[in-house]
């Protein structure tokens, strides 16, 4: 029997495709057991991507390429003595199954040394099943015409499989023993697998968000798949296929580049906000700011930072910068309040020193029975009291319950001393009562030399009669002023009528009017003579002028007598 090299390789990525499309079956030269076996690790090779058919050893599986124009001679391939091979079983649902063959055989390795074909396993014992009976074909995951893949290869009288290209032919392999249907299906099998690594990524690259490295890591190796994998098919269609890839890859990794650069944008502009409002605060006026306010305002800012750092990161350069005018913040109001504080607690203690002074003197005047001086010292030093300021609440009201305390006392014991002293001066004030009513029933006056009489005696028994209570002095007092103003202003009417100058006045005025009156009749009469119009007028005005002055004068003469 002819021998002959093969180049199958399986692919380097570890997302194939099982291959399940055909199995080939045990070499005629098999035992029973070694069919059994065979037809085990078939099965298994149709439900793991990665296993190479049985007969290939492994390290075609990997891709050990036969070096172009070198052939190398090979051990036969197990299955020469002749035996025949037990016929093929139908497969499930009439679907025909390629007749069973040899198993391919390693192919030659350039080098000093030939890499031999691996053993083959010990025999194990028969399985329950029939020795010859093939593996049920399992479905495929991709589309592909296998008709019109196997039409790009193509297998020479030596064996050796070929696929047409643009640029012509190029070997793929052999599979030894096989027919060169099995021998294409197989390597069109290859191309299954390349080609659901291509539909794969075309999905996952359409459907969801890969990073930048995984799509370049993508597209690298579905090239080296295409370019390492020995298969049959349309192997120029498939390859641009991955270059159109490649540049929807590029246009994606552009795209979230930008995307990532946008976030990183807003990310940025979340954590300035968050700085610069940090920083407002740290800048307020220490003598206006609401500490407590603040300070849990600048804690809420640092939760938001954490968040927004738990978000997404910056670049190192972004992140340092404004770490360090937060930090810087945050640092300057804490350093700002602590200074505060400080200078706060000083000036309480002065404060506190002062009040505790004020509460001292006031605790020493609370006993005193001066009741006016201590009355105005206690003024004076409620004054001192509101311009010394305040200290914390509670410190202050403790200070200002002991002031008011010793306030208290004094007060209190003003207070009852006033009592009993109005109680004492109770009757007085029954007595001035009367004396009111005898006063005010002089008004209105009539006979002004009689109320003068009736007044000065009510004023001499209003004295005698002693004093009245305080909340009675008052109202007392000024009723009585009532009637002697009445009287004061009577008289002094009276007397303004009675002035001799003021007579004088009016005589001499009165003279000097009827003097002036008889002028302008005079007047008025040449002028009416004269027929001056004008004249006439200008005297008749005065004239009546001079009379209302020498009546308003006859009435004050007449009122003084």
């Amino acid at each position: 029997m002819r021998q002959v090299t093969e180049q199958p390789q399986e692919p380097a990525s570890a997302q194939d495709v099982p291959d399940t499309s055909e199995t080939p079956t045990p070499a005629a030269d098999a035992t029973p057991q070694e069919t059994a076996q065979d037809a085990v690790q078939d099965s298994a090779q149709d439900a793991a991507p990665d296993a190479a058919p049985d007969g290939v050893d492994t390290q075609d599986a990997v891709g050990v390429p036969e070096a172009p124009g070198v052939p190398e001679p090979v051990d036969a391939a197990p299955g020469e003595s002749g035996e025949p091979a037990p016929d093929p079983a139908p497969a499930q649902g009439g679907a025909p199954v390629p007749s069973p063959g040899p198993r391919p055989t390693p192919g030659p390795t350039p080098g000093p040394g030939a890499v031999r074909p691996a053993p083959r396993p010990a025999p194990v014992p028969p399985v329950a099943a029939p020795a010859a009976e093939p593996v049920a074909e399992v479905g495929h995951t991709t589309n592909v015409d296998r008709e019109a893949a196997a039409a790009f290869g193509r297998v020479d009288e030596n064996g050796t499989v070929w696929v047409r290209r643009a640029d012509g032919e190029h070997e793929v392999g052999a599979y030894p023993d096989a027919t060169p249907e099995e021998a294409i299906a197989y390597f069109v099998r290859k191309y299954e697998e390349v080609v659901a690594q291509v539909d794969l990524f075309e999905q996952r690259l359409r459907s969801t968000e890969l990073a930048g490295k995984d799509i370049v890591s993508g597209v690298s190796a579905l090239r080296t798949a295409l370019a390492e994998t020995r298969a049959v098919g349309d192997l120029d269609h498939l390859a641009a296929r991955v270059e159109a890839l490649a540049t929807v890859a590029d246009e994606a990794r552009a795209a979230a580049d930008r995307a990532r650069a946008a976030h990183r944008e807003q990310l940025r502009t979340a954590r300035l906000a968050i700085v610069e409002e940090a920083e407002a605060v740290a800048a307020q006026d220490p003598e206006k700011v609401q500490w407590r306010a603040a300070g849990e305002r600048l804690r809420e800012l640092f939760e938001q930072w954490k968040a927004a750092q738990r978000e997404g990161r910056l670049d190192k350069r972004s992140e340092d910068e404004l770490w360090k005018r937060f930090s810087h913040a945050r640092s300057a109001f804490d350093k700002m309040r602590r200074h505060h504080f400080a200078a706060l607690g000083e000036q309480r203690n002065t404060i506190r020193s002062e009040k505790e002074t004020l509460v001292a003197e006031a605790e020493a005047l609370s006993s005193s029975t001066d009741w006016r001086g201590t009355t105005n010292a206690y003024r004076a030093l409620m004054d001192r009291w509101k311009a010394a300021g305040r200290l914390g609440r509670k410190d202050d009201d403790a200070l200002w319950d002991r002031f008011r305390a010793a306030q208290d006392v004094f007060f209190a014991a003003r207070t009852a001393a006033n009592d009993a002293v109005d109680e004492e001066f109770r009757d007085n004030l029954v007595v001035k009562e009367q004396l009111l009513a005898e006063a005010e029933a002089l008004l209105p006056i009539k006979d002004l030399g009689a109320a003068k009489k009736a007044l000065g005696s009510i004023q001499d028994r209003w004295e005698a009669a002693g004093k009245v209570p305080r909340a009675d002095l008052g109202r007392v007092e000024g009723r009585l002023r009532a009637v002697e103003t009445a009287v004061r202003d009577a008289e002094q009417a009276r007397w303004s009528r009675s002035n001799p100058e003021t007579k004088a006045r009016a005589g001499g005025l009165a003279g000097q009017l009827e003097s002036a009156i008889r002028d302008l009749e005079a007047d008025v009469e040449k002028a009416r003579a004269k027929g001056d119009a004008r004249a006439l007028a200008r005297a008749e005005e005065a004239l009546r002028a001079r009379r209302a002055w020498l009546d308003a004068a006859q009435a004050t003469l007449r009122d003084a007598h």
